[in-house]
């Protein structure tokens, strides 16, 4: 593992430079802003009121749309709600001194808004943050995870709704006014705008797109009418052009660029925002107790899956006992993947049953089959790429943790962020990555990728683990130690499924292959009687390959 004395190469272009945390920079920049406060114009308060009005709404959306990948025009009806909402409860009798001017100054927009994004960054920075980064392109990653995906995005459909509808609060105190025409569709869309154009996957990015968008639109309505006349609304062209130019020279977005620029000034050591055991006293993660050699985990029982007119799987009947590695084969088409979904929850089997610890998992999701102590890897790797090697294998223990939303934004959950980050780098370790721990996924070779899925699904202490042609993309060092890696896991207890195009490597791990020819089994037994087995020469090699076999003799 990297040590703190391998940062000073990394670092050396900025020696004798006073670097500075972005939380360093954070607090000077609002202690600035708010000492500076009471000396700023009328029109400049107002404008800047605006600002954190806007960008309240653009963190919204970051969450929204960067982060969980949904898009929504429509967040301008939220704050529409949110002021009309507020203005008619202040106008009541009994409330009607509020919307004179009794709530808080022009600077509660601000002061709301950097409380907000806190709580954000701190749910970002957490086990159901991971969760939330998975729900864009790794849905399926995520819910073999045992991530409830469609419960994440309804819960971040709403917390973006609700950030909308107190930046309309705010609207209503701050203007003591109220009609409709700042809540559109074309606000919706400006709003929208401000995330993509600030950073759709960065906090502040936010604060940026909503500071230039705003700032922009008022010198705007200065300039172009002196300059086109007032017959026509040319913002809308201006704000499409500019669109158009960010998307195509920032598709991040401004705030990486940005990032970029004042990084030799501004040092982001990462690593220090993950919690560790010095930093707080690990909890005690969920633990499951792994089955007796030779019981009974996984049964598939006459299962077929029919598309159509067309039988991808035929009546397949296969099991798998603690304490062995049975292994899947078949040549390409045979039905390897979609028998590999249906074991594992992704796909429901048109006939035939699926049971796992001796219940029946029929209709059910995958994130059930994780619950009872099913991990899996891919066949095309699924990785958080722009995430670290540690935070992509601290997903895989969810199910080993409890605490919530709620409990992240406060930073309540820190005791058990340390043990679930403790855990993913003792399975990095474990697999043989310990130096990658804090590298990003994306930057591995595809073996090494391959590697991370395993100890991903090792931290969710599996009793059943299903390997995606484990092997692939592997030298052969590596493919040593991952059949030692295997091995030692048989020896602790671990069913352990993997579909496999090595020969040798299956031959001289599996306790027993089942053999798939067009959907079908075509042979079943122990290593030495698939190799002697006729059918499996003639049909799944060809005759021809026969010398593949007797290699792995």
């Amino acid at each position: 593992m990297s040590s703190p004395s391998n940062n000073i190469a990394v670092n050396a272009p900025t020696a004798g430079r006073a670097l500075v945390t972005p939380r360093q920079l954070t607090l000077v920049l609002v202690v600035a802003l708010a000492l500076a406060w009471g000396f700023l114009p009328e029109f400049t308060v107002s404008v800047l009121s605006n600002i954190g009005l806007y960008a309240l709404v653009a963190a919204g959306l970051v969450m929204l749309t960067g982060v969980g990948g949904m898009t929504s025009f429509g967040q301008a009806a939220f704050v529409g709600m949110g002021a009309y909402a507020t203005a008619w409860i202040c106008t009541s009798p009994t409330a009607a001194a509020w919307l004179g001017g009794a709530v808080g100054p022009a600077l509660l927009p601000w002061a709301v808004l950097l409380l907000a994004l806190w709580a954000l960054h701190n749910l970002l920075d957490s086990r159901e943050g991971r969760a939330i980064r998975a729900l864009k392109g790794g849905r399926l990653m995520a819910e073999s995870m045992g991530v409830d995906t469609a419960r994440h995005r309804i819960k971040l459909f709403v917390l973006a709704a609700l950030l909308a509808a107190v930046s309309g609060w705010l609207y209503a105190h701050l203007q003591r006014f109220v009609n409709p025409s700042p809540f559109n569709l074309n606000i919706g869309i400006e709003l929208l705008f401000m995330a993509v154009v600030g950073g759709a996957g960065h906090l502040w990015g936010a604060v940026l797109g909503a500071t230039l968008i705003t700032l922009l639109k008022e010198k705007l309505q200065d300039v172009l009418p002196a300059l086109l006349g007032t017959s026509g609304n040319f913002e809308v062209i201006v704000f499409g052009l500019l669109m158009l130019f960010v998307l195509q020279r920032f598709a991040d977005g401004l705030w990486p660029t940005l990032a970029r620029l004042t990084s030799r000034w501004v040092r982001n050591d990462a690593r220090k925002e993950i919690p560790t055991a010095s930093k707080a006293a690990p909890a005690q993660l969920a633990q499951r107790t792994l089955p007796a050699t030779g019981e009974l985990l996984l049964q598939a029982s006459d299962v077929s899956k029919r598309f159509g007119g067309l039988v991808a799987n035929n009546a397949i009947s296969m099991t798998l006992k603690a304490g062995e590695i049975h292994a899947l084969i078949g040549p390409n088409g045979a039905g390897k993947s979609t028998f590999f979904n249906m074991i594992s929850g992704v796909d429901d089997p048109t006939s035939g049953e699926v049971r796992l610890s001796g219940q029946s998992m029929t209709t059910k999701p995958s994130r059930a089959f994780a619950a009872l102590g099913l991990g899996r890897t891919f066949q095309h790797v699924r990785l958080l790429g722009q995430r670290s090697v540690v935070e992509n294998v601290a997903l895989g223990a969810h199910l080993r943790a409890k605490r919530g939303w709620l409990a992240a934004m406060l930073r309540l959950d820190r005791a058990e962020e340390a043990a679930l980050m403790a855990e993913a780098r003792r399975q990095i370790e474990r697999c043989g990555l310990g130096a990658h721990a804090d590298t990003p996924a994306a930057s591995l070779s595809l073996g090494q990728q391959r590697v991370v899925e395993i100890a991903r699904a090792l931290a969710g202490q599996p009793s059943v683990l299903l390997l995606d042609e484990p092997a692939a993309g592997l030298r052969h060092l590596e493919k040593r130690a991952l059949s030692v890696l295997l091995s030692q896991l048989r020896a602790e207890g671990l069913g352990i499924l993997v579909v496999e195009h090595d020969m040798e490597f299956v031959m001289n791990l599996a306790d027993r292959i089942t053999v798939l020819e067009f959907g079908t089994v075509i042979a079943t037994g122990t290593p030495a009687e698939v190799q002697a087995n006729p059918r499996v020469l003639e049909a799944y090699l060809g005759g021809a390959d026969d010398e593949l076999l007797e290699d792995a003799r």
